[in-house]
């Protein structure tokens, strides 16, 4: 049986370290107790690790294959004594798995994809994907635990949900949200990732910007906006690739697990 499975940083699910296209053995399981857990919808992954931790972290994702018999109580769950893991899926691969699979069987779900240039693609449910590959497009989401994923050049992809991820790898376009403990990133050239919401994180390549607002803690009504700050990623005093926040109205490097 195929399926998806989750974890957090470096391949690690429930303290157990995993490994890329490699295949791991228990000797018991029960679900919830014992053996190694997966999914056959990968939306249903995102019960239990949404695309950014509370830590606004962003999870990890793979394909994997049970090569023993499968236990289940829900037909959402499953776990095996025995399971291949296949190669780790980034944010766009996990959503493309979304759009490929059966959506109709699933509540509260959705996927919205083009392809196209000059296109939008939006959703608006919890745990929904939205996805351009055309030039000049928009992707937006503003359910919790979203995706919003563009490819081509001078695009957008916005989330407005909580746990959500916002991704853009063309040149000269934006990756926002405004949902807290979430993650913007941008991999093209001239482009800002702008993360508004409370404990979030922002990251660029060389040459493009990033925006992180700081946020003070829970006052009954809001998360109240203390700071803000934005900045071109030089490679020196704010590394490429690399997440940051907002402390003290200062940039820091977002802290590992």
């Amino acid at each position: 049986m195929k399926g998806y499975k989750g974890f957090s940083k470096d391949l690690i699910c429930r303290g157990k370290q995993y490994a890329e296209n490699t295949v791991f053995e228990e000797d018991n399981a029960v679900i919830c107790n014992s053996g190694m857990h997966f999914c056959e919808n990968p939306f249903d992954v995102l019960d239990h690790y949404g695309f950014v931790n509370d830590n606004a972290e962003l999870n990890e994702f793979a394909e994997v294959e049970a090569l023993d018999k499968v236990f289940t109580d829900d037909n959402k769950k499953y776990c095996t004594k025995k399971l291949k893991v296949g190669a780790k899926l980034s944010i766009s691969g996990f959503v493309k798995a979304f759009v490929e699979f059966t959506l109709s069987k699933v509540d509260k779900v959705s996927a919205a994809t083009n392809t196209g240039d000059r296109s939008a693609a939006t959703n608006t449910g919890n745990r929904s994907a939205a996805t351009n590959t055309g030039d000049r497009s928009a992707a937006t989401n503003t359910g919790d635990r979203s995706a919003a994923t563009n490819t081509g050049d001078y695009s957008a992809a916005t989330n407005t949900g909580n746990r959500s991820a916002a991704t853009n790898t063309g040149d000269y376009s934006a990756a926002t949200n405004t949902g807290d403990y979430s993650a913007a990133t941008v991999e093209g050239k001239d482009s800002v990732a702008i993360a508004c919401g409370y404990q979030s994180k922002a990251k660029a390549c060389i040459g493009s910007a990033i925006v992180v607002a700081e946020r003070g803690d829970w006052n009954g009504t809001t998360y109240p906006l203390i700071s803000i700050k934005a900045a071109i990623v030089d490679g020196e005093k704010i590394k490429a690739d690399t997440y940051y926040t907002l402390v003290n109205g200062e940039f820091e490097e977002a802290k590992e697990q």
